[in-house]
């Protein structure tokens, strides 16, 4: 049996995520950019452009605040036309991934608009920020003592060398993904051989060992992916294709189809952005491919994984990791919302959603039974038991070995009070 996207839930999610963001003071002009000395500058207000970007692609609607941003972003930027300090000879690990969203928000603004001031900020930024640094990527500190775990935001973990480095080990890297999409725009030789140089040192990296956060590492593989599309060479591609398995094989994805925030950290959280990642990542490999692991992958992670990552206010928050390793077998909320961050990201996976629905489908087959893993699916879908008032918001409910299961119970659709209250227990035994 083949179970749809289903059309009217996206309409929902997308309608919830939009208000979230047009309505909320903290995503309004007076409180969009972050302070200053704020460390990961450049982050807040990429994904916030990023975000508002993706609306007006979904739904052709302006949030008031893109246009505002690009308005007061002269007075907000310094001397070299980026956020932040600059000119001091550090090399800061939170900037640089910041600063990757905000080329992402400005390159998705410039293919919609045209417009020569995203564009004009896109070449300083990147002739400024990140074009000084080749060979710096190829010397990022590994030999190191790995930084104790750090807030859903991440914080800065001390210095080694040139490098004032974050507690979202390998952060850095994800700028491959905004200097992506900045080479798809410019084609600047020198742009695709500083990636070429971070992508080679960063593919090469034991990222187990590192304890490497996902997010950071599934952003960079779907840049790989991107350079993929646009250049056609195979390498970028088997770089992702090796990534993808490391998350999915080796450790990083739960078995509800969300991620560890780090590899080898099971006592930790999920993190929205990343599962987002996987499922835009698994069907890019899909296209390129066809393999069929890639698409079915990423249909469990829609069905599963998003189930419980969208509150009923539209934003998104972090859950418990359910995996053999992690302390817990429920999934509950841990943070309720990540307004920082992956409320904002939700739209351009909404939007990514939308635009691939026709692959999106899951296979059942009205059975539910143990996996290989001792969790009780029916086919593509996750089944759990449900208590605390969310079973009231399930889907059909069946009895199986004298227990109650039901899919996974989408968070967006319960009250917050009962979700806060609720346990999702996911059998593996």
């Amino acid at each position: 049996m083949i179970k749809n996207l289903g059309r009217s839930e996206l309409d929902e999610r997308i309608a919830l995520n939009y208000r979230r963001l047009a309505d909320d003071p903290y995503y309004q002009i007076g409180d969009v950019f972050s302070p200053a000395g704020y460390g990961w500058m450049g982050d807040k207000e990429g994904r916030a452009l990023l975000a508002f970007v993706s609306h007006y692609k979904m739904t052709g609607q302006k949030i008031p605040c893109m246009e505002e941003m690009l308005e007061k972003m002269p007075s907000m930027v310094n001397e070299q036309n980026y956020l932040g300090k600059c000119g001091d000879g550090m090399i800061r690990e939170e900037q640089l991934s910041g600063h990757s969203w905000l080329l992402r928000g400005l390159c998705e603004h410039y293919e919609q608009f045209g417009d020569d001031y995203s564009l004009t900020l896109i070449r300083d930024i990147t002739k400024n920020l990140y074009l000084p640094l080749k060979g710096e990527f190829a010397v990022y500190p590994v030999d190191r003592e790995i930084a104790e775990i750090g807030g859903v935001s991440g914080s800065e973990a001390g210095t080694c060398g040139k490098w004032l480095l974050s507690t979202d080990t390998c952060a850095a890297f994800m700028s491959i993904d905004g200097l992506s999409h900045v080479y798809k725009i410019l084609r600047d030789p020198a742009v695709k051989e500083l990636l070429d140089e971070m992508i080679a040192f960063y593919s090469a990296l034991d990222k187990r060992a590192m304890k490497a956060q996902t997010h950071c590492t599934l952003t960079a593989a779907r840049a790989m992916m991107r350079m993929y599309g646009v250049t056609g060479e195979a390498w970028y591609r088997t770089c992702a294709e090796d990534i993808w398995d490391l998350y999915v094989n080796g450790g990083g994805m739960t078995y509800t189809y969300q991620n560890l925030n780090w590899w080898g950290r099971p006592d930790t959280w999920t993190e929205p952005c990343a599962v987002i990642d996987s499922l835009m990542l698994s069907l890019e490999l899909f296209k390129a491919t066809c393999r069929p692991e890639y698409r079915i992958t990423a249909a469990r992670i829609w069905h599963n994984g998003f189930a419980t990552l969208q509150r009923a206010n539209g934003g998104a928050g972090t859950d418990n990791v359910v995996t053999a390793e992690s302390p817990w077998n429920d999934l509950a909320a841990q943070m309720y919302e990540a307004p920082f961050c992956c409320t904002m990201r939700l739209a351009e996976g909404l939007w990514y959603i939308r635009e691939n629905s026709d692959l999106l489908w899951a296979e059942t087959t009205g059975t539910v039974t143990r996996d290989e893993r001792g969790v009780y699916t029916d086919g593509d879908i996750v089944y759990a038991e449900v208590t605390g008032g969310a079973e009231a918001y399930a889907e059909e409910a069946v009895i199986v070995d004298g227990r109650r299961f039901t899919p996974i119970v989408k968070y967006y659709r319960v009250p917050d009070a009962v979700m806060k209250a609720s346990r999702q227990t996911v059998i593996f035994e």
